[in-house]
């Protein structure tokens, strides 16, 4: 990771130049930063942001300068085969802005899911804006963009968890708390974290995990089983992207129950299960992208809910970092000390 001055062009048709309050350091990046996403270098990281319109370009009518928005890395299209069958949370043609951001010398910046927002200003799709109300800490809204959002949406929308459900959630870092969280809005009866470390178990239980286990030591298959009266639970979450994790998820659910992948793969990875179990065992395997969000629906929707109590989306802010701690940041994610950094801008 390099500070360096970069040049924002200003906005096109169907663009906005948005300046940057706060961004959150999300695994997606490091993800990008070690070439699991793609190698199309040099990247410009940060897309879980808030912050204030400060200009537009021509035909966007949505938004305006002054507005306070987070930054959504799914701008519906309103004309593909999904969003014509009324269901835009799953577009199929979604875009970001058509210029390009650059360095000084005119290198091209491959902005991390379209956003790149570790940086004062980035250049967005109109559509990449989602309008909340101006009263929430900056630091707060941006985790909307992935991570919480993700999580939540995991549960909610693609899982489906119901009023009395069984859930189980396994990684408990940023995506796998706010799963959680999920979860016990939709009224799970019992929600069971999974990690390897007790300090992510014990913020998963602040969060509202009724049950944790501890995977380094237990069989969590087995100990999801034994906490559901031998049968598995309804949904089980799997917040980490590996094929071992996603087995653990697969065994851990009751028949005809669902399992849903909210974890991000590398795209080496392979998952080998017997078919006849997948037949066997009926119910769903899904994926869950973006937490199946509809952002303009969605955003408002959590930060009203944040404001009247009902979801402490600021307990999922460890810590807020300048600029140049990014690398840091990342050397903290890994090690399991945060749940998200944060970085403020002046």
């Amino acid at each position: 990771m390099r500070v360096e001055t970069i040049l924002v062009p200003d906005p096109g048709p169907g663009e906005a130049v948005v300046r940057i309050q706060a961004c959150g350091v999300c695994h997606t990046d490091l993800h990008y930063k070690q070439g699991g996403i793609n190698d199309d270098f040099p990247f410009l990281l940060g897309h879980e942001a808030a912050g204030i319109v400060e200009s537009v370009g021509g035909d966007v009518t949505d938004v305006a300068p002054g507005d306070f928005v987070v930054l959504n890395w799914r701008a519906v299209c309103g004309r593909c085969r999904a969003c014509l069958r009324g269901r835009p949370q799953y577009c199929f043609d979604t875009h970001n802005a058509r210029q390009k951001m650059t360095l000084l010398d005119g290198t091209e910046l491959s902005p991390a899911l379209g956003i790149g927002a570790f940086a004062e200003k980035t250049l967005v799709a109109a559509g990449q804006c989602t309008k909340v109300d101006p009263e929430v800490s900056p630091a707060v809204a941006g985790l909307l963009g992935c991570g919480v959002m993700a999580g939540i949406g995991a549960a909610l929308n693609t899982g489906q968890v119901g009023r009395g459900d069984s859930v189980a959630v396994i990684g408990c870092g940023g995506v796998g708390d706010a799963a959680v969280v999920g979860a016990r809005l939709a009224g799970a009866a019992k929600i069971i974290a999974v990690d390897i470390d007790d300090r992510k178990l014990e913020a998963a239980r602040t969060m509202g995990a009724t049950h944790t286990v501890n995977s380094r030591s237990t069989d969590p298959v087995e100990a999801i089983r034994e906490l559901t009266g031998g049968f598995g639970a309804d949904v089980v979450i799997e917040a980490v992207g590996r094929p071992e994790t996603y087995k653990q998820a697969f065994y851990a659910r009751d028949l005809a129950g669902t399992v849903v992948l909210v974890g991000v793969p590398t795209p080496d990875m392979r998952l080998d299960l017997p078919l006849i179990d997948v037949f066997g065992r009926g119910g769903s395997l899904k994926s869950s992208w973006y937490g199946d969000c509809l952002p303009s629906r969605d955003f408002p929707m959590l930060v009203d809910l944040h404001q009247q109590g009902r979801i402490d989306l600021a307990a999922f802010v460890t810590e807020t970092i300048g600029l140049a701690d990014v690398e840091k940041a990342f050397a903290r994610m890994h090690e399991g000390d945060v749940l998200r950094s944060v970085v403020e801008f002046a």
